[in-house]
Protein backbone atom coordinates (compact mmCIF):
# COMPACT_ATOMS: atom_id res chain seq x y z
CA UNK A 1 0.00 0.00 0.00
CA UNK A 2 1.80 3.63 -0.75
CA UNK A 3 1.38 6.57 1.05
CA UNK A 4 -1.66 8.04 -1.03
CA UNK A 5 -3.41 4.86 -0.24
CA UNK A 6 -2.66 5.65 3.58
CA UNK A 7 -3.33 9.35 3.36
CA UNK A 8 -6.77 7.97 1.43
CA UNK A 9 -7.62 5.66 4.18
CA UNK A 10 -6.50 7.75 6.86
CA UNK A 11 -9.00 10.59 5.12
CA UNK A 12 -11.83 8.04 5.25
CA UNK A 13 -11.57 7.17 8.40
CA UNK A 14 -11.80 10.97 9.96
CA UNK A 15 -14.35 11.43 7.79
CA UNK A 16 -16.42 8.56 8.84
CA UNK A 17 -15.37 8.63 12.59
CA UNK A 18 -16.48 12.72 12.00
CA UNK A 19 -19.81 11.78 10.40
CA UNK A 20 -20.59 9.75 13.00
CA UNK A 21 -19.62 12.15 16.07
CA UNK A 22 -21.84 14.59 14.10
CA UNK A 23 -25.07 11.99 14.17
CA UNK A 24 -24.17 11.21 17.47
CA UNK A 25 -24.91 14.64 19.07
CA UNK A 26 -27.51 15.37 16.91
CA UNK A 27 -29.50 12.15 17.67
CA UNK A 28 -28.22 12.88 21.74
CA UNK A 29 -29.58 16.74 21.19
CA UNK A 30 -32.98 15.36 19.88
CA UNK A 31 -33.48 12.92 22.58
CA UNK A 32 -32.85 15.52 25.22
CA UNK A 33 -34.81 17.51 23.71
CA UNK A 34 -37.37 14.91 23.06
CA UNK A 35 -37.06 13.63 27.12
CA UNK A 36 -37.79 17.56 28.17
CA UNK A 37 -40.92 17.90 26.37
CA UNK A 38 -41.80 15.12 28.06
CA UNK A 39 -40.77 15.68 31.22
CA UNK A 40 -41.07 19.86 31.37
CA UNK A 41 -45.14 19.63 32.33
CA UNK A 42 -44.75 17.59 35.12
CA UNK A 43 -41.15 18.99 36.60
CA UNK A 44 -42.61 22.61 36.57
CA UNK A 45 -46.07 21.45 37.98
CA UNK A 46 -44.13 19.61 41.31
CA UNK A 47 -41.63 22.82 41.44
CA UNK A 48 -44.76 25.28 41.53
CA UNK A 49 -46.09 22.86 44.05
CA UNK A 50 -42.31 23.01 46.01
CA UNK A 51 -42.58 26.75 46.00
CA UNK A 52 -46.00 27.11 46.61
CA UNK A 53 -45.24 25.49 49.59
CA UNK A 54 -42.60 27.21 50.98
CA UNK A 55 -44.58 30.52 50.08
CA UNK A 56 -47.17 29.09 52.32
CA UNK A 57 -44.89 27.94 54.84
CA UNK A 58 -43.77 31.43 55.05
CA UNK A 59 -46.94 32.52 55.33
CA UNK A 60 -48.26 29.60 58.01
CA UNK A 61 -45.24 29.27 59.47
CA UNK A 62 -42.55 31.74 59.44
CA UNK A 63 -44.71 34.90 60.21
CA UNK A 64 -47.24 33.50 62.91
CA UNK A 65 -44.42 31.93 64.87
CA UNK A 66 -42.94 35.19 64.73
CA UNK A 67 -46.07 36.98 65.50
CA UNK A 68 -46.08 34.06 68.83
CA UNK A 69 -42.93 35.01 69.68
CA UNK A 70 -43.44 38.75 69.69
CA UNK A 71 -46.37 38.20 72.52
CA UNK A 72 -44.30 37.26 74.43
CA UNK A 73 -42.49 40.35 74.66
CA UNK A 74 -45.85 41.23 77.09
CA UNK A 75 -43.56 40.02 80.14
CA UNK A 76 -40.42 42.57 80.51
CA UNK A 77 -37.44 40.25 80.33
CA UNK A 78 -38.70 39.14 76.86
CA UNK A 79 -38.94 42.63 76.34
CA UNK A 80 -35.48 44.24 77.39
CA UNK A 81 -34.03 41.27 75.81
CA UNK A 82 -35.63 42.02 72.32
CA UNK A 83 -33.93 45.87 73.11
CA UNK A 84 -30.97 44.06 73.55
CA UNK A 85 -31.40 43.02 70.31
CA UNK A 86 -32.81 46.21 68.54
CA UNK A 87 -29.68 48.05 69.70
CA UNK A 88 -26.79 45.27 68.90
CA UNK A 89 -23.93 46.35 65.92
CA UNK A 90 -24.65 44.25 62.38
CA UNK A 91 -21.97 41.28 62.72
CA UNK A 92 -22.96 41.24 66.34
CA UNK A 93 -26.87 40.78 64.91
CA UNK A 94 -25.58 38.33 62.61
CA UNK A 95 -24.18 36.19 65.32
CA UNK A 96 -27.29 36.59 67.08
CA UNK A 97 -29.03 35.47 64.34
CA UNK A 98 -27.43 32.36 63.82
CA UNK A 99 -27.78 31.19 67.62
CA UNK A 100 -31.12 29.64 67.36
CA UNK A 101 -29.96 26.93 64.94
CA UNK A 102 -26.00 26.15 66.59
CA UNK A 103 -28.05 26.02 70.13
CA UNK A 104 -30.83 23.79 69.35
CA UNK A 105 -28.74 21.45 66.68
CA UNK A 106 -28.09 18.98 69.63
CA UNK A 107 -31.10 18.33 69.55
CA UNK A 108 -30.99 17.44 66.33
CA UNK A 109 -28.63 15.45 66.98
CA UNK A 110 -30.71 13.72 69.87
CA UNK A 111 -33.47 13.20 67.49
CA UNK A 112 -30.97 11.40 65.19
CA UNK A 113 -29.65 8.92 67.90
CA UNK A 114 -33.43 8.01 68.52
CA UNK A 115 -34.22 7.76 65.37
CA UNK A 116 -31.01 5.31 65.08
CA UNK A 117 -32.11 3.49 68.19
CA UNK A 118 -35.90 2.71 66.64
CA UNK A 119 -37.52 5.28 68.53
CA UNK A 120 -39.87 6.90 65.93
CA UNK A 121 -42.09 8.64 67.54
CA UNK A 122 -39.53 10.48 70.14
CA UNK A 123 -37.30 11.53 67.71
CA UNK A 124 -39.82 12.63 65.16
CA UNK A 125 -41.51 15.02 67.99
CA UNK A 126 -38.09 16.05 69.37
CA UNK A 127 -36.93 17.32 65.49
CA UNK A 128 -40.23 19.10 64.78
CA UNK A 129 -40.27 20.50 67.93
CA UNK A 130 -36.57 21.76 67.47
CA UNK A 131 -37.47 22.94 64.20
CA UNK A 132 -40.27 24.69 65.15
CA UNK A 133 -38.74 26.34 68.10
CA UNK A 134 -35.65 27.79 65.51
CA UNK A 135 -37.93 28.81 63.19
CA UNK A 136 -39.94 31.39 65.38
CA UNK A 137 -36.74 32.48 67.25
CA UNK A 138 -35.36 33.08 63.99
CA UNK A 139 -37.92 34.61 61.87
CA UNK A 140 -38.37 37.24 64.93
CA UNK A 141 -34.64 38.06 65.71
CA UNK A 142 -34.36 38.74 61.78
CA UNK A 143 -37.47 41.01 62.96
CA UNK A 144 -35.25 42.45 65.55
CA UNK A 145 -32.21 42.76 64.17
CA UNK A 146 -33.01 43.18 60.21
CA UNK A 147 -32.26 47.40 60.10
CA UNK A 148 -28.16 46.39 61.82
CA UNK A 149 -27.87 43.68 59.05
CA UNK A 150 -29.11 45.57 55.95
CA UNK A 151 -26.18 48.15 57.05
CA UNK A 152 -23.58 44.94 56.08
CA UNK A 153 -22.97 45.65 52.51
CA UNK A 154 -23.41 42.56 51.18
CA UNK A 155 -26.01 41.12 53.42
CA UNK A 156 -27.56 44.31 52.08
CA UNK A 157 -26.93 43.22 48.17
CA UNK A 158 -27.80 40.08 48.91
CA UNK A 159 -31.31 40.88 50.46
CA UNK A 160 -32.26 43.69 47.98
CA UNK A 161 -31.38 40.94 45.01
CA UNK A 162 -33.36 38.28 46.68
CA UNK A 163 -36.61 39.83 47.31
CA UNK A 164 -37.47 41.13 44.54
CA UNK A 165 -36.27 37.87 42.42
CA UNK A 166 -38.95 36.64 45.31
CA UNK A 167 -41.62 38.46 44.88
CA UNK A 168 -41.61 37.60 41.13
CA UNK A 169 -41.41 34.12 41.53
CA UNK A 170 -44.37 34.47 43.87
CA UNK A 171 -46.48 36.41 41.64
CA UNK A 172 -46.02 33.60 39.25
CA UNK A 173 -46.80 30.38 42.04
CA UNK A 174 -50.24 32.71 43.33
CA UNK A 175 -51.43 32.39 40.05
CA UNK A 176 -50.84 28.59 40.00
CA UNK A 177 -53.52 25.90 40.91
CA UNK A 178 -51.29 24.26 43.62
CA UNK A 179 -51.34 27.90 45.44
CA UNK A 180 -55.16 28.39 44.94
CA UNK A 181 -55.18 24.77 46.55
CA UNK A 182 -53.35 25.37 49.35
CA UNK A 183 -54.89 28.68 50.34
CA UNK A 184 -58.46 26.86 50.24
CA UNK A 185 -56.98 24.59 52.43
CA UNK A 186 -54.81 27.14 55.01
CA UNK A 187 -58.68 28.56 55.01
CA UNK A 188 -60.71 25.76 55.80
CA UNK A 189 -57.64 24.50 58.78
CA UNK A 190 -57.74 28.77 59.85
CA UNK A 191 -61.50 27.98 60.70
CA UNK A 192 -61.55 24.97 62.47
CA UNK A 193 -58.51 26.01 64.44
CA UNK A 194 -60.34 29.34 65.31
CA UNK A 195 -63.46 27.59 66.23
CA UNK A 196 -61.38 24.93 68.39
CA UNK A 197 -59.66 28.29 70.52
CA UNK A 198 -62.86 29.75 70.79
CA UNK A 199 -64.75 26.65 72.95
CA UNK A 200 -61.20 26.18 74.57
CA UNK A 201 -59.91 29.75 75.40
CA UNK A 202 -62.39 30.39 77.99
CA UNK A 203 -61.30 27.46 79.99
CA UNK A 204 -57.70 27.77 79.68
CA UNK A 205 -58.05 31.76 81.02
CA UNK A 206 -59.96 30.01 84.03
CA UNK A 207 -56.97 28.11 84.64
CA UNK A 208 -54.87 30.03 83.92
CA UNK A 209 -56.23 33.66 86.36
CA UNK A 210 -56.10 30.33 89.25
CA UNK A 211 -52.57 29.77 88.96
CA UNK A 212 -50.97 32.99 87.89
CA UNK A 213 -53.98 35.61 89.78
CA UNK A 214 -54.02 37.52 85.84
CA UNK A 215 -55.44 37.20 82.94
CA UNK A 216 -54.68 35.02 80.00
CA UNK A 217 -51.89 36.46 77.52
CA UNK A 218 -51.76 36.41 73.90
CA UNK A 219 -55.80 37.79 73.55
CA UNK A 220 -54.80 40.89 71.58
CA UNK A 221 -52.73 41.66 68.35
CA UNK A 222 -49.01 40.62 68.32
CA UNK A 223 -47.10 43.45 69.03
CA UNK A 224 -46.00 46.34 66.17
CA UNK A 225 -41.92 46.33 65.99
CA UNK A 226 -42.27 50.02 65.66
CA UNK A 227 -43.09 49.60 69.24
CA UNK A 228 -39.27 48.38 70.13
CA UNK A 229 -37.10 51.14 71.04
Amino acid sequence: MTTDDLKETAKAVLAAVWRGTVIAIWTARELIRTAWRIVRGPLIAALNIIAALIILFEEWGWRPLSNLIGRLAAFAPIAALERLLARLPPYAALVALALPASLLFPLKLLAIWLLANEHFFSATLLFVGAKIASTALIARIFILVKPALMQIGWFAAAYNRFVPWKDALYAQIRASWAWRYGRIVKARVQGEIRKGWASLRPRVAEVWRRWTGRELPFSGGPRNEADIS
